[in-house]
């Protein structure tokens, strides 16, 4: 079953629990009861990070008070949504846009979920950020709410300027930010760091960790960014 699937089913709401399962629960038209909430089982944690990225897509949209079409359009890459799912997703974004509760109690149900997979919890960012700079403008207020859901992820400020400098542009973006290594390391260092980082961001081990497979894409937009980084620094540096 594909990911939109499970979370227009009926009993998504109960099995994620938490904010996320009552958002998904009054989209569905059902009470949510802590009662009867799921402890946590296969498919929850791609729930959890589809409904993620919708809901604080939505937040971060009204960070600066404007929902641009190409906003949405990019919405829809993220994700590869299906045509006949656009009308279930489309409720869930304007649910979330009209509800009240601020973002945090949504981003630190994802934290804890994906607790020990921070690379899935950066791709998660990395798909806000696709989203953010769709009309060619993050605004200052996107940034700032990026970087509070970064914070909540467990992120500092070094990584979130790792993260943030990947989506700046090649022309723009220095590899060496991107790398999260310093230029005065070793080539055999940065090797290293190159090495740790295509490991850990390679599609099939995010999947693996609950990143849902309709997120492919922007995982292999990150993976492109890390080469293009290093392929960079290669050529600055006469690696072999």
């Amino acid at each position: 079953m594909s990911i939109w699937g499970k979370v227009i089913g009926a009993t998504a709401g109960f099995a994620v629990g938490g904010p996320i399962g009552a958002m998904l629960g009054g989209v569905a038209g059902h009470v949510y009861d802590k009662k009867r909430a799921a402890s946590p089982k296969d498919g929850t944690r791609q729930i959890a990070f589809t409904i993620g990225v919708i809901v604080l897509g939505a937040k971060m949209a009204k960070a600066d008070g404007v929902v641009t079409r190409d906003e949405v359009e990019a919405f829809k890459e993220v994700f590869q949504i299906p045509p006949e799912e656009m009308k279930n997703v489309s409720r869930i974004f304007d649910r979330a846009r009209q509800d009240a509760e601020g973002f945090e109690p949504y981003a630190h149900q994802i934290a804890g979920l994906f607790e020990g997979s921070p690379q899935v919890l950066e791709d998660l960012l990395d798909g806000l950020f696709h989203i953010a700079k769709a009309d060619n403008v993050v605004h200052p207020a996107e940034i700032e709410f990026l970087e509070r859901v970064a914070g909540i992820f467990g992120f500092d400020e070094n990584d979130f300027a790792r993260i943030r400098e990947g989506h700046v542009g090649p022309d723009a973006a220095d590899p060496y930010t991107i790398l999260g290594v310093k230029r005065d390391m070793s080539d055999d260092e940065i090797k290293s760091a190159y090495r740790k980082l295509v490991r850990e961001h390679h599609p099939d081990t995010l999947i693996a960790q609950g990143m849902p497979e309709e997120f492919v894409e922007v995982a292999n937009g990150k993976l492109a960014s890390i080469n293009d980084a290093y392929d960079r620094v290669e050529r600055e540096r006469g690696m072999k």
